[in-house]
């Protein structure tokens, strides 16, 4: 039973944003795949939502050597063919200029502070610079300290210098540790921006206005009342161009401290007392420093790693892991991961949260799934179908973002039969809104300075000591027989029965 609007939602809804102030947005990595299937169109769509003044640039930053119109020309191409040659296409197109350097090199410090002077007097800018580094881990603080050296990171006068930073943000807790304390060294904590683009998605974001502004639902978002919580993140892309970096990192690292903690913690923390940055992040940060670390004893049952194999998805044969591009032969390093993770605090003690991701799966999905008890007198358990029903809210993120709601009801009838039914809607067909990236809304705030949807220090770090003790036992017993599941299947058999051993099993999702 779908909610369907009985009358076009999107001018109902639709109202205008206050549109960014005046900055330059220096864009390192300005030739990078990120760059091109995400921050350009993303760019691109608030140009068209009018969230961007004409006090606005964008200062491109890569190695390549380009020319400005070879760099507009290349951006062009990164948007879709119907959005060029367009009136939106034009003001973007015009306000792009380009720096060629070698980011290690003190000499492109230098040329970008001339330009970005240069820019605040032709673009009327007013010294706001946010700098977004889609470049390579390694670079992270190495531009970080080259932008402090040229006095690019100053504040005065009503001035704001920000810097975003991609994930991963370290790999371990010990090094995420060192380079919080690198950039720190440079920056104050408003000023730098973790970003995480599933932060970004719609449903993500409505997941606090879903539990904190409707009373039906916060009395029961606790251990009376949920039986378990599940949060899936399932991809059929493999490693693509990434083998060499994934191959050294694995699912673990890629996926769980930031996507998977940061869905956990808008999951089940606190209210806030308000809606700020700090007071949010601070309820999600005690969210993350409760979750039990696991001992090595407990890594080796409440734990499951795979690699695919060769398998067919979409009725095509796809290679296993190990024959990816920039894959070793023999590599052993994990494409899926399942946990059992358990939140020590009076709201969810002893409602285990189960966590899977991985590449190479039936279906691209991702969804937090909310299992609810049992009623405790099962008045119509003599009822036919009725052991079949139980109640379960499923708040899904992609690449459908929505809502569903199912519970027990009466089938038509002269006989008694209780049947489930789903309640569900989907933003698109409610509110007719358009397909994003993910990224909009997170450049928006960047830009607004609202820190509401990033990451601070200490929530990197307490994701990180959640997954560094299974890092240890896994490295210390390499996997006994990997591959050990199919392309395009549900993962590992480990899984199904990390689920089993507590008489549950992971929500069927239709491939």
């Amino acid at each position: 039973m779908a909610i369907v609007p009985v009358v076009n939602r999107e001018s109902e809804y639709e109202q205008p944003g206050k549109a960014a102030g005046p900055c330059v947005m220096v864009l390192f990595g300005a030739g990078g795949d990120l760059t091109k299937r995400k921050l350009v169109p993303a760019l691109f769509n608030l140009v068209k939502a009018k969230l961007l003044r004409d006090d606005f640039a964008i200062l491109g930053v890569s190695v390549d050597d380009l020319s400005l119109d070879q760099f507009r020309d290349q951006v062009t191409g990164f948007l879709r063919a119907e959005d060029r040659e367009t009136e939106a296409w034009k003001w973007f197109t015009q306000r792009l200029y380009y720096e060629r350097g070698d980011f290690a090199d003190v000499n492109l410090y230098s040329a970008l502070g001339k330009q970005l002077g240069d820019l605040d007097r032709e673009r009327h800018t007013a010294g706001n610079y946010l700098f977004y580094l889609a470049t390579a881990p390694k670079f992270f603080a190495s531009i970080v300290q080259q932008l402090g050296a040229a006095g690019l990171c100053n504040q005065e006068n009503g001035r704001w210098r920000r810097v975003v930073i991609e994930k991963p943000f370290g790999h371990d807790l010990e090094s995420a540790k060192a380079l919080n304390r690198e950039i720190n060294s440079v920056l104050s904590e408003n000023q730098i921006y973790r970003i995480d683009h599933y932060l970004g998605k719609e449903t993500v974001q409505n997941i606090m206005v879903f539990r904190f502004d409707n009373a039906i639902f916060e009395p029961i978002w606790n251990r009376r009342y949920i039986d378990h919580v599940q949060i899936t993140n399932a991809e059929t892309v493999g490693v693509e161009r990434r083998g060499g970096y994934f191959d050294n990192a694995g699912t673990l690292r890629d996926m769980v401290p930031n996507h998977m903690m940061q869905l956990l913690s808008l999951t089940a923390m606190e209210s806030p007392v308000f809606f700020q940055a700090d007071a949010v992040r601070n309820e999600q940060a005690k969210v993350l420093h409760a979750v039990q670390p696991l001992d090595s004893e407990e890594v080796l049952h409440f734990s499951v790693r795979g690699q695919y194999g060769q398998g067919m998805l979409d009725a095509e044969s796809v290679p296993g892991y190990r024959t990816e591009p920039a894959v070793s032969p023999e590599s052993r390093t994990e494409t899926f991961v399942a946990l059992k993770l358990n939140i020590d605090n009076w709201r969810w003690a002893g409602v285990p949260f189960y966590l899977r991701t991985g590449k190479r799966l039936a279906k691209r999905h991702t969804e937090i799934t909310i299992q609810f008890k049992r009623t405790p007198f099962e008045l119509f358990r003599n009822a036919p179908f009725h052991k079949l029903h139980t109640n379960t809210l499923v708040i899904q993120i992609q690449p459908v973002e929505g809502i569903s709601l199912s519970f027990g009801a009466k089938i038509p009838g002269p006989v008694l039969r209780v049947g489930s039914v789903d309640m569900s809607f989907e933003y698109s067909r409610y509110f007719g809104a358009d397909a994003y990236t993910g990224y909009e809304v997170l450049l928006y705030d960047c830009m607004m300075g609202d820190a509401t949807l990033f990451q601070r220090a200490d929530m990197v770090e307490a994701g990180w000591s959640v997954v560094d003790p299974v890092l240890d036992v896994w490295k210390a017993l390499p996997p006994r027989r990997f591959p050990n599941y199919s392309a395009g299947t549900w993962g590992p058999k480990d899984a199904e029965e990390l689920m089993e051993r507590d008489q549950r099993q992971w929500r069927k999702i239709e491939a």
